[in-house]
Parts: C-alpha cells; sequence; structure tokens
C-alpha cells in the first residue's frame, strides 16, 4: 500500500514539475528512491559514481495515527452476538523530498515547485483523484519545519551531505 501511495504522489507532482519546467513527458522531474543510498559507490565502479542528478521521495519515518483509530473493535450482528474486528490501521508517513542537481539555483528552484504544488494541492480523494490507490479515502500532506538539531540529526542519520530538502507528513486515511 505504502509503495502505491507514494508512487501516485509522485506521478502527480511528476506531472506538475514537468510541465513547470519544461521537460518532455519521458523525463522523470522526481523519482522515489531511498536517499541514504545516494552516496554509496557502486560495485565494479571503481569509485567513480556520480550522483545521480534529480529530485528524491524518500521515506524517513512510519508511525501510526492513534488518535484517528476507531476504539470500536467490537461489532454486535444481527442475532445479537458480538465479534472481533480488526481496526482500520492510520499511519502517518514522514516523506522527505531532496534536490540533488548540479546547479544549485536550479536545485531551489525544484524544491520550491515541489513546495508550491503541495501548498496548491495537499489533499487527494478518490473523488478529485481517481487513480488514488484503493483503499485510501484521503490522502493529506502537511509540511513539517524542522529544527537545526532535527535536521543535522536527520542528515546524519542518513548518512548522507545536506541536499535542499523539505519534509512533510503524509497522513493516510
Amino acid at each position: 500500500m505504502i509503495d502505491k501511495v507514494l508512487d501516485f504522489v509522485r506521478t502527480q507532482l511528476n506531472t506538475y514539475l514537468q510541465n513547470k519546467l519544461s521537460l518532455l513527458p519521458t523525463e522523470d522531474a522526481i523519482i522515489l528512491s531511498n536517499i541514504s543510498q545516494l552516496n554509496e559507490t557502486q560495485p565494479n565502479s571503481g569509485g567513480n559514481d556520480v550522483d545521480p542528478q534529480n529530485a528524491f521521495i524518500s521515506v524517513v519515518n512510519i508511525e501510526e495515527d492513534r488518535i484517528s483509530k476507531s476504539p470500536e473493535n467490537f461489532v454486535r450482528a444481527l442475532d445479537g452476538s458480538i465479534t472481533y474486528k480488526s481496526p482500520k490501521v492510520f499511519l502517518n508517513i514522514y516523506v522527505l523530498f531532496a534536490v540533488n542537481l548540479s546547479s544549485y539555483p536550479e536545485s531551489l528552484k525544484r524544491l520550491s515547485y515541489i513546495i508550491q504544488f503541495f501548498q496548491y494541492q495537499n489533499v487527494f480523494t478518490p473523488l478529485s483523484y481517481p487513480s488514488i490507490p484503493a483503499g485510501v479515502d484521503q490522502l493529506i500532506l502537511d509540511l513539517m519545519s524542522l529544527s537545526y538539531q532535527d535536521l543535522n540529526n536527520l542528515w546524519g542519520i542518513l548518512g548522507s551531505r545536506y541536499l535542499p530538502s523539505v519534509m512533510y507528513k503524509m497522513r493516510l486515511i
């Protein structure tokens, strides 16, 4: 489910970025990738790997949204019997959008377009987006502001140098 939702977000954002940046439909403006593997040297490359030049979507944390969880786990049937029903799991997925282009101004421009996209469209529903994965009633992306300490910890854990980036909390309902 998470992979399908992230691919849906990537597709919507990629279409927007292609239009804004005047890219060909075959060119990906953003890809789904593990940002922590960005600086890793590939086997048999002689240590001459060049980091991919693109924007990236990467999951940095997943947590259960306990506030949205329904406490009603037992359902009374018509015959009066009571059965246990597994509650729906609501998730908060922390998604990092990072840009690694050779031109720093172009990286900032692409990051600005990513923020602009979610400022304009941060709620996705099956009614407004029929291509949203089945089982998702609502997808909400909220901008997360990280302190310098949190930002330092995040990039330290990722084991990468800092890239222009923004984090969103994606709520699956």
